[in-house]
């Protein structure tokens, strides 16, 4: 047998032996498997490649602790921003109109912007005890202004809705707006508290006092008219019940109560029922009762792809009415095109689902019910404000959250995403996570490592 040769053994292991041969060493292998091995095509020395591999990424990139609160500050940040620009650009020819400088509500929503951003930091580093203490007080301000909305000299009608208190100077206040913030955290801490007692099982505790409450800021907002702050509201009510689960029959009946009186309402609206007609209209209509949807499906179509380019808008000289408000998205997707209108639908989106993530995987039921009031008005709000500008639904006259003109509506909604923050940060993984990422958390665990090594070890 020649030097350096091992016979292989029939049937016996895999064996392996280095030998010296000119000062090198090699391994000689066996029948069995002899030779090097190959690496598979579809795996690397890290795992799967490829879109399995991205997938798997991602996947794990979706499930961590933090997700739902990068999201929330994320989304929400990015939806003011692209607002405040596209409020500069749709309201520049309007404030021109007023014989204001080009930049007046510009700087009016960015003044906005800055006290909101300070809110919701405060709501983000409040304890849930805190957030629970505001819940009463809130709701009796917010009720005692709509109160004083109504009071001749004090309220003020804008486009025939009388919801509004002047501040002094170019300052006013629109209370129904806090009205909807005001609802959630007393309606989630009545429901909490119920529920640790183990009332929700029974009807009469599920809806009494949450609905009448609920039914006395409806009517001072119909009072004034509002109708489209009403139906936010019924859907912040309508949330809240599913969430603390009421069964079907009473949920239905109640939904059936609200459907009869909002038909009602709009029946014996002249304009709420030109609205309802204006549904998918493509005509102005005999005395163009149908201007404002028309004119926004034309700002849309005129986008194409990629847009006109900022400020290039042609329907905001005069043609669309409102355009820095209620049909702001109309603007944004004649000047940044179907990219753009499919990205701020993106950040909804995102937005809307790190809410629900945070309301179902909490333990506090005041946290959950809260998270998904939250959730249900700000993805509420922009579904009746986008479906009225693709001509899907009437136009309510209420604004896109965070992105459309309005301080009223900017400085609660921003307070409310606070709140989802402080909701994520809840959260014991994410408590952790956030934990190991502050400098002195870091400083100290790295020096418990190196003091662990072994003297030795480098």
């Amino acid at each position: 047998m020649p030097a350096g040769r091992v016979p292989a053994l029939a049937g016996g292991p895999r064996i392996a032996l280095r030998s010296r041969v000119g000062g090198e060493t090699r391994r000689a292998s066996g029948v069995r498997g002899g030779g090097p091995r190959v690496p598979s095509a579809s795996r690397g020395p890290k795992g799967p490649r490829g879109p399995r591999r991205l997938y798997e990424q991602a996947r794990r990139a979706w499930d961590r602790p933090l997700t739902a609160y990068y999201l929330i500050l994320g989304s929400s940040l990015l939806i003011t921003v692209l607002g405040l620009v596209m409020v500069y650009s749709a309201s520049m020819i309007q404030a021109l109109e007023y014989s204001l400088p080009a930049s007046y509500f510009f700087q009016k929503q960015f003044v906005a912007a800055i006290i909101g951003t300070v809110l919701l930091l405060v709501a983000s580093r409040m304890p849930v005890k805190l957030h629970r203490a505001l819940a009463y007080p809130l709701l009796m301000v917010t009720v005692f202004l709509m109160v004083l909305v109504q009071v001749p000299g004090i309220g003020h009608a804008v486009n025939g809705n009388q919801n509004w208190i002047y501040l002094g100077g170019p300052f006013q206040l629109q209370p129904s707006e806090f009205g909807k913030l005001a609802l959630i955290l007393w309606g989630a801490d009545l429901l909490a508290r119920k529920q640790d007692r183990r009332l929700l099982t029974q009807w009469k505790h599920l809806l009494v006092p949450l609905v009448p409450v609920a039914f006395l800021l409806l009517g001072l907002i119909m009072l004034g008219g509002d109708m489209g702050t009403a139906i936010i509201l019924t859907a912040i009510l309508f949330g809240l019940l599913w969430l603390a689960g009421a069964p079907t029959r009473l949920f239905g009946g109640v939904l059936c109560i609200a459907g009869f009186g909002g038909l009602m309402l709009i029946r014996t609206n002249e304009n709420r029922m030109s609205r309802l007609e204006c549904i998918g209209a493509i005509d102005l209509g005999p005395e163009g009762e149908c201007w404002q949807a028309v004119h926004g499906i034309y700002a849309l179509a005129s986008g194409g792809w990629f847009g006109s380019g900022l400020g290039a808008s042609v329907e905001k000289w005069g043609q669309l009415p409102e355009p820095h408000t209620d049909f702001i998205f109309a603007i944004a997707g004649e000047e940044l095109g179907l990219a753009g209108t499919l990205s701020v639908l993106a950040l909804f989106a995102a937005l809307g689902y790190a809410g629900i993530r945070v309301a179902g995987r909490t333990e506090d039921p005041f946290v959950r019910y809260a998270a998904g009031g939250v959730t249900t008005w700000i993805t509420a709000q922009a579904m009746v404000n986008i479906g009225a500008v693709l001509g899907l639904l009437p136009i309510a006259g209420v604004p896109l959250p965070l992105f459309s003109y309005g301080g009223s509506a900017l400085l609660p909604t921003m307070f409310a995403v606070g709140l989802l923050i402080a909701f994520a940060r809840e959260e014991p993984a994410a408590k952790a996570a956030l934990a190991v990422r502050r400098p002195g958390v870091r400083w100290k665990s790295m020096r418990r490592r190196v003091k662990k090594r072994p003297s030795g070890e480098r």
